[in-house]
């Protein structure tokens, strides 16, 4: 694969022999001719292209906000605001949020601006950006760029959209970052022909359209690797490993039949100890002391901890410190939100104690293995099970006692210990496929990055570009769709 640099891709590393392989900046050549554009994020760019201030393009037109009066909201103008930027599937914008009527437009002395104007999110956060597909207006943290007829608006959005972290630098305030219009009416960019920006987007618009494909495609896969995970697990603790072990009726509707040699009781039945955090540790909160484990660092995925994001507390003295410490093998599960979220404390964990909204099980082991209980939850039987004994309308809750009575399949000791190894490793393998998924999503998102870097800037030259002759070019509004 050809390695990228990012978004600020050069000329020199840009630059490469012409080939087939059209995926990465490196495989098109430069312009013959470059020169410094006397702006630093742009670097060297084509001799012949120009590098102007948007208002020498665009007319900047801001927004407004009518009063709260009822006339004013509910009518069929779309009023755009950066939520509705930071949202879009595509890169272009027809709807809102909320609509205002004619009498609030004119109330608020807002502009309508028309279709084919960009509208940018000026206030933090800075640079989301789509193109109108309708006449629209907007609210005060967002400005539009309204350009002449025959400009190809394409370009200038692939542009802007590459240009987020200049546009932030020029942001001004301290509660929130915001872009004026003189700051966005003074800011260059480059001007190439017209003929060069309908190149250049005509380029863009196929080769993100087919990265994002890509992408789609490594998104569906990882997610058919979920649910694989999931039947995976869900199988193994209610039917066992072998396919022609005879079965029972488990006496339970919604579990249906189990091995017949296993049992199905309540965990109550081995349990040692159940109890949950005390309240208002948070006061206790430092940032040395004992780790403190939160809902956040149990998962509906796997049994072991997320330690990636830990708080910790300095323990107050009396019998609650003790009372709520976790030990090795304790099934940790979330009462308050998230319900089916688990773990199992392993061996090398440091010292720590659990917060109000989780419970801490520990068993005998007589009878059930710590994480057995652990892929039991995790499954389908384990999830339905909790998701049905929650309660407290909307702040979803679980007593200790559902956690004492949550109902689990019992096969041998040494036969939960041989179906757990086999989680252990089916759980892992199916896991670093869908990290390998992400890697390659990282990796696209970064070559789409640094071509359309590399495009606007001058850095590739694309005018001899042609679409692959194995792939149907997309009309043009496919093509902005999938971008």
């Amino acid at each position: 694969m050809t390695n990228l640099t990012g978004p600020n891709l050069n000329r020199r590393e840009a630059a490469g022999p012409k080939g087939e392989g059209k995926e990465s900046p490196s495989t098109f050549p430069a312009y013959p001719e470059y020169k410094d554009s006397g702006v630093e994020w742009l670097g060297e760019v084509p001799a012949h292209w120009e590098v102007l201030p948007l208002k020498a393009r665009f007319q900047v037109v801001g927004g407004s906000t009518p009063s709260a009066d009822e006339e004013h909201w509910g009518g069929q103008i779309t009023w755009v605001t950066p939520a509705d930027l930071s949202s879009l599937p595509s890169l272009k914008v027809g709807t809102s949020a909320r609509q205002i009527t004619q009498k609030g437009l004119d109330s608020c002395g807002a502009t309508m601006v028309p279709p084919g104007s960009l509208v940018l999110s000026t206030r933090a956060p800075i640079g989301s950006l789509a193109i109108a597909s309708v006449p629209l207006s907007t609210n005060q943290g967002c400005k539009s760029l309204v350009p002449d007829k025959e400009k190809d608006s394409r370009f200038f959005a692939y542009l802007l959209k590459n240009s987020t972290e200049a546009l932030n630098v020029r942001g001004k305030g301290t509660t929130f970052l915001e872009l004026s219009g003189d700051e966005l009416s003074s800011f260059k960019v480059t001007v190439p022909p017209q003929d060069e920006q309908s190149n250049v987007a005509h380029f863009l618009d196929h080769e993100t359209a087919r990265i994002d494909a890509l992408v789609e495609e490594q998104q569906r896969l990882i997610e058919l690797l979920k649910e694989k995970r999931q039947a995976v697990i869900s199988h193994a603790v209610t039917k066992g490993l072998d396919p022609d072990v005879p079965m029972k009726d488990s006496g339970v509707e919604w579990l249906g039949k189990v091995p017949a040699h296993w049992e199905v009781f309540p965990i109550k039945r081995d349990l040692e100890f159940l109890t949950s955090g005390s309240r208002g540790w948070a006061s206790h909160y430092s940032d040395n002391g004992a780790a403190f484990i939160r809902i956040g660092n149990l998962t509906r995925d796997h049994i072991n901890l997320d330690l990636t994001d830990l708080q910790r507390v300095s323990v107050p003295k009396g019998s609650e410190g003790e009372r709520t410490k976790v030990k090795e093998n304790d099934v940790l599960f979330s009462i308050t939100a998230y319900l089916g979220s688990v773990a199992v404390v392993p061996e090398e964990l440091e010292t720590a104690y659990v917060s109000q909204h989780v419970a801490l099980v520990r068993l005998f082991k007589k009878k059930l293995l710590p994480s057995w209980v652990a892929y039991v939850t995790l499954s389908d039987v384990g999830k339905n099970y909790l998701s049905s004994q929650g309660y407290g309308g909307t702040k979803i809750q679980l007593s200790l006692e559902d956690v004492a009575e949550l109902l689990v399949t019992a096969p041998p000791l040494d036969e939960q210990a041989a179906i757990i190894s086999f989680l252990d490793h089916e759980t892992a393998r199916i896991d670093a496929l869908a990290e390998e998924g992400d890697s390659v999503i990282t990796l696209l998102q970064e070559r789409r990055s640094a071509l359309i870097s590399a495009a606007v800037t001058g850095k590739i030259d694309v005018r001899g570009w042609t679409p692959p002759a194995d792939t149907a070019p997309a009309d043009r509004e496919t093509r902005m769709e999938t971008v």
